[in-house]
C-alpha cells in the first residue's frame, strides 16, 4: 500500500468514525487507536514496529530505537474531566508512551510523551487500584509527561529532539 492510499484510507476513517458518533451517539469501537496509531507515526516521524511485536506500536530510531507505546483519546466534550486513557502495557517491554489527543473530528491537536521511569513512579506512589493497572487519566498523563508536537506549532523542539542525522 502507497503513503497516498493509506493517508486517503485514514482520512476517510475519520469522516467516517465521526459521522458514526453523531448519528449513532457513540463512538465507533476500535478506530480511534488506528489512526492515533497512524498520525503519531506520521507526525513525530516513527516508524511501525515488526510484525508480531508486542507491547509498543512505534520505534524512533532517530533517539537510540526507542519503543514506544501509542495510546488516543478523542476529547468531544473538554469541559468533561475525568477522561481516561486506554490501559498502559506495564508488563511489556516498551521505553515511553505518546498520547495522542484528537479532538471530534478525530484529528490530532496534541501528542503528549511521558517517559516509562516517569510512569512507573506514578504508578509505585499510587494507592489506586486503576494505577497499578495501568489505568491513567489525561489530564494525569499530562502532568507526568510533556507536550511533544501540537497543531498549531508542529513539533516542540525542546521536548521531541529526534530531528538531527
Amino acid at each position: 500500500m502507497t503513503l497516498y492510499a493509506a493517508d486517503k484510507l485514514i482520512a476517510q476513517a475519520r469522516v467516517l468514525a465521526a459521522e458514526y458518533r453523531r448519528t449513532m451517539g457513540k463512538p465507533l469501537p476500535g478506530i480511534s487507536n488506528e489512526i492515533a496509531e497512524y498520525d503519531a507515526i506520521k507526525l513525530l516521524q516513527l516508524e511501525p514496529k515488526p510484525t508480531g511485536e508486542g507491547g509498543y506500536d512505534a520505534v524512533d530510531s532517530k533517539r537510540g530505537d526507542k519503543l514506544i507505546q501509542i495510546k488516543s483519546r478523542t476529547i468531544f466534550d473538554e469541559s468533561k474531566s475525568g477522561q481516561r486513557i486506554g490501559q498502559l502495557k506495564l508488563d511489556k517491554d516498551w521505553d515511553s508512551v505518546v498520547l495522542v489527543l484528537m479532538d471530534e473530528d478525530y484529528e490530532p491537536y496534541e501528542i503528549y510523551e511521558a517517559e516509562r521511569d516517569d510512569i512507573i513512579e506514578y504508578v509505585g506512589k499510587s494507592s489506586s487500584n486503576r494505577a497499578k493497572r495501568g489505568a491513567m487519566s489525561v489530564a494525569r498523563f499530562k502532568i507526568i509527561g510533556r507536550l511533544a508536537w501540537t497543531r498549531e506549532n508542529g513539533f516542540e523542539p525542546e521536548v521531541w529532539d529526534n530531528q538531527a542525522d
